[in-house]
């Protein structure tokens, strides 16, 4: 752990390179490629306001595309569920908006997941339509190692009524109307059968009313959930699950608390019976469904000293907080970019891009790299994110508070992490992703921004690319060479990106001719471009 903490102050005090100028406007696509030190591949990402999901390779060439389904969504509005994922087998897993959804008064049925080919066929499309549940957010297809077949794992909401919330300590004192919308995770077969479920109201902790079957000291059960935080009665959105990713040689899942600011590890294969789904459901429901680990924000489980502010607000600190609002969760190693497990930096750690929106003092966003193995990671073994300690930071303005604010408690499973000296170059305040590459360099997605860069572990910009696609008020497309500075966040947003070697699986045999840049193939004309 010393040795990796070296490598984190290392990072931190070299320093980096990528200061932002200011400006009230600038070019769209590529702005810069070090073809020396960049990762080579294809990058893919599906624009909230756009028509299609690009994939573009170095040098903002265009080499395929594939076009959102007709009937979607509002015109002008988003008309894909967050992302889109090319698979290993050259097919394309993708969200879509039901068109009901954007047809008024809730509640919004959720996502209709399809798989698409090279051509833009639908060859496969799945829908949760029971009532009470609204897929949304993150999925991701998996290898089920029991059914030795792929499966689908996805985000969803499950509504439970006001009396229900009061069985689990919600206090009824404060609303008349407690009524929720937990989420869990679902995952089906590709004949569309439910097989697992878990939800987190069965992992519920209070120390409110002693009558209950789930009182307890929250301290003791780091496991569960504290459902009444601060004193206060949990929104409808208890944790509001964005991103999750599922771990194959461990059979586990690890799932993103954006409104805690923390993650949780769960148990897939202890809690999955093949060909049972309530069995699976109820193992999934007992303490065998617990979070084996939790990191992030100790303080929501009265372990860790909690954010505070002094003198007005003048002086602050994030006590031993470490994230801010974050998404994309992940365990690094060999997805989607076709390299070598053993090539990849960092292979089974945790990798996340912090929001930064929740900081106290000045916010600005930034990427951890976590370390939280006792051991090697196909052990198993989490070290406690208080066990494993905090280093007080050597100096303030490089850690998680600004300058003026106490020196942040920075923690010692976080081995590299990467933020701009100045806030404001680098400052994603929601959606956005990150993906480790297979040369060790790193690829951020500032969703917001339509904007993603490469960098490497010393911090240094070796690719950088805007995206064009933005409001399609003005035009069908939404093309522009030139975004401003009023041209406002969410103009040109994506939910997050990805990067696929030249040797990934899922391009193999097709064409990547290069065929222009966006600007250069799609225009604010209502005629689709020819593929």
């Amino acid at each position: 752990m010393c040795k990796k903490l070296f490598v984190l102050l290392l990072t931190i005090f070299l320093g980096i390179s990528s200061y932002a100028y200011e400006a009230f406007q600038g070019p769209t696509e590529l702005l810069h490629h070090d073809p020396s030190k960049a990762f080579q591949g294809y990058t893919i990402f599906s624009p909230f306001r756009g028509k299609n999901t690009y994939l573009i390779d170095m040098y903002g060439q265009v080499v395929h595309s594939w076009p959102y389904p007709e009937g979607f969504g509002t015109p002008g509005q988003e008309q894909i569920e967050k992302h889109a994922r090319l698979l290993e087998n050259g097919l394309l897993l993708r969200g879509v908006i039901n068109r009901s959804a954007h047809q008024g008064g809730p509640p919004l049925p959720g996502a209709i997941y399809q798989l698409v080919d090279w051509n833009g066929e639908v060859v496969w499309e799945y829908s949760d339509d029971r009532s009470g549940f609204r897929a949304h957010h993150d999925f991701r297809m998996i290898w089920n190692p029991k059914l030795e077949q792929n499966t689908l794992l996805y985000v969803s909401s499950m509504d439970i009524s006001h009396n229900e919330a009061l069985s689990l300590g919600l206090d009824p004192s404060l609303s008349n109307d407690h009524s929720s919308r937990p989420d869990g995770l679902i995952e089906v077969d590709l004949d569309g059968n439910v097989i697992w479920e878990w939800n987190i109201r069965d992992h519920i902790i209070q120390e409110r009313d002693p009558s209950l079957p789930n009182y307890g000291i929250v301290s003791e059960n780091p496991g569960k959930l504290d459902i009444y935080f601060s004193g206060r009665n949990r929104p409808g959105d208890w944790i509001h699950i964005n991103s999750l990713d599922y771990n194959y040689e461990l059979d586990q899942i690890v799932l993103n608390n954006s409104r805690d600011s923390e993650f949780y590890v769960i148990d897939h294969g202890n809690t999955f019976v093949e060909g049972d789904v309530e069995a699976s459901r109820e193992l999934a429901a007992s303490d065998r469904g617990d979070f084996l680990f939790r990191w992030g924000n100790p303080c929501v489980y009265d372990l860790g000293e909690c954010p505070s502010s002094t003198n007005e607000g003048q002086s602050s600190t994030n006590g031993h907080q470490q994230l801010f609002f974050t998404h994309d969760i992940q365990w690094i190693r060999d997805r989607e970019i076709g390299t070598s497990p053993s090539e990849l930096d960092g292979t089974g750690n945790f990798l996340i891009f912090d929001n930064g929106t929740r900081r106290l003092g000045q916010v600005f966003s930034s990427i951890l790299e976590i370390d939280p193995y006792e051991g090697e990671m196909l052990e198993g073994m989490y070290i406690p994110e208080m066990l494993a300690g905090h280093t007080l930071a050597s100096r303030p303005g490089m850690g998680l508070v600004q300058a003026r604010d106490s020196l942040p408690l920075i923690s010692n499973q976080v081995i590299w992490s990467y933020r701009t000296p100045k806030a404001n170059a680098f400052y994603g305040p929601y959606i956005s992703g990150v993906q480790r590459l297979g040369n060790g360099n790193t690829l951020i997605c500032s969703g917001p921004h339509g904007h993603i860069f490469e960098i490497t572990p010393e911090g240094e910009v070796v690719w950088e690319y805007v995206s064009p696609v933005g409001d399609r008020t003005q035009g069908d497309y939404g093309i522009y060479r030139t975004m401003t500075a009023d041209s406002g966040t969410m103009f040109n947003a994506f939910f997050k990106c990805a990067r696929y070697a030249p040797n990934y699986e899922g391009l193999e045999g097709k064409d990547l001719t290069p065929r222009g840049k966006i600007t250069e193939l799609f225009t604010n004309e209502p005629e689709r471009p020819t593929r």
